[in-house]
């Protein structure tokens, strides 16, 4: 009795751990699907209803007056992918406190590879638009989209080691936050310092909450969503780093210890075998409190880190990246020349910004830093690995095309840049998933 309990016990800790990995694998293709989706709309003779039915504002009405008036496109991508960073950000915390990220030297590397990931793509598309006003869209193509490109490496599953998808990750985020801080130094025409300032300050009462043992999923969901987003979204800064800051306040440590758990399991195990066993298939009611003590004791062994981590990969693997990619991969030709789209230097800019100047980077940066001995690479990362995720890197897309909506006011310049992401993006992609689709030997 003791081992069928233990093993049923045993699959209800691996099973949450396998359906995630298999999201992952389908979240990938669902992904896909939704940006194939996004491009036949915008090329389609709804085109119009299309693009129009996400500039549609939706907010509140408070005291009579308009609050948090919006673009539904703006909703999503400062709304919805805020869960989508937030999933993230709990598991970058989840590999600093005992994964991958937990060794100083590994959390440096991609940090830097990161660095050189966004200095290179300006540098290709400075020397390309240089005394001209074009010049402007340098930061266009130092992002990295980071749910295009971590959808890719999941749609590969088990192929990347968990090394790399850390690695990327990291990368990214690093990568998504140096090119907010470009567009709040170099792109923001209005910072409030005030909500900013507001914001942090929410921030300090979580990480003061956290650090008294708070272990309330109310508790910081009101300050995360109604204090931390809210004020991160009036401030100007990009949300969705809101998320994240967010999600490094959540506790990482469960109610009660591993030791405590084992002892309370084997006094329950033991319960549960001398109770007198019913004769039909329903439990006996001593079997039933036992049971529940076990879900419970369970769930309060989980820390509200890895508890949200998991009921929260489903909905952003399946509802939020779907709708995000419908709603900014959208990209329509029609109307187009050549003789347009090559009139200027910025779409050859943003191409080669992106598809070259993302792999140089990232490589020359880690290449340099394992020269100089200030970061190990790990051992399942190979050049092949390196360069196939260097070439996600090169992945573009949403935080690309808004920078190119703040470093442009002509329509043609913005196609011009949206058609260069869009380009590099997707030989990116593809060239990314052929370098990572085989392991290495």
């Amino acid at each position: 009795m003791r081992q069928r309990v233990e093993k049923k016990l045993n699959q209800h800790l691996m099973l949450p751990i396998k359906l995630f990995m298999g999201r992952e694998k389908s979240g990938g293709i669902v992904l896909i699907l939704s940006v194939t989706l996004a491009m036949i709309l915008a090329n389609s003779n709804i085109a119009e209803s299309y693009f129009h039915f996400f500039e549609q504002e939706v907010g509140f009405i408070v005291n009579g007056e308009p609050y948090l008036n919006y673009s539904l496109h703006h909703w999503i991508n400062d709304g919805l992918m805020a869960m989508f960073f937030f999933v993230v950000g709990l598991e970058l915390k989840r590999e600093f406190i005992g994964g991958e990220l937990a060794d100083i030297r590994n959390t440096i590397l991609p940090i830097g590879a990161a660095i050189g990931g966004m200095i290179v793509p300006a540098l290709i598309f400075l020397s390309l638009n240089i005394g001209t006003p074009q010049t402007m869209g340098w930061g266009i193509p130092m992002a990295t989209d980071i749910a295009f490109a971590l959808g890719v490496v999941y749609l590969l599953g088990d192929k990347v080691p968990v090394s790399a998808k850390v690695f990327l990750t990291t990368l990214a985020i690093v990568d998504d936050l140096g090119a907010v801080l470009v567009i709040a130094f170099f792109y923001t025409s209005e910072l409030s310092i005030a909500s900013l300032l507001f914001g942090l300050g929410f921030l300090a009462v979580m990480f003061i909450g956290n650090r008294l043992g708070i272990k309330s999923l109310f508790f910081y969901a009101a300050l995360g969503i109604g204090g931390v987003w809210v004020t991160f979204l009036l401030s100007g800064i990009h949300a969705t780093i809101a998320a994240v800051l967010a999600a490094f306040m959540i506790p990482a440590d469960a109610k009660i210890n591993e030791s405590v758990y084992l002892k309370r399991m084997k006094k329950l195990t033991r319960r549960f075998e001398h109770e007198e066993a019913n004769e039909v298939r329903t439990l006996e009611e001593g079997q039933v409190d036992v049971l529940t003590h076990i879900q419970h004791d369970t769930e309060i062994a989980i820390p509200l880190l890895q508890q949200l981590e998991h009921k929260m990969s489903p909905i952003v693997t399946f509802l939020i990246m779907p709708i995000f990619a419908i709603a900014n991969a959208g990209i329509s030709f029609t109307d187009l020349s050549l003789s347009d789209i090559f009139s200027t230097h910025v779409a050859l800019g943003v191409t080669l910004g992106l598809l070259l100047g993302k792999p140089i980077g990232i490589i020359g940066a880690t290449f340099l830093m394992v020269k100089m001995r200030w970061a190990t690479l790990p051992s399942a990362i190979t050049r092949r690995t390196l360069l196939g995720l260097g070439m996600l890197a090169s992945i573009g897309f949403t935080m690309s095309m808004f920078i190119s909506t703040l470093a442009f006011t002509d329509e043609l310049l913005m196609t011009q840049a949206k058609l260069g992401i869009f380009l590099a993006s997707i030989l990116g992609g593809i060239g990314g998933y052929v370098l990572l689709n085989k392991k290495s030997k």
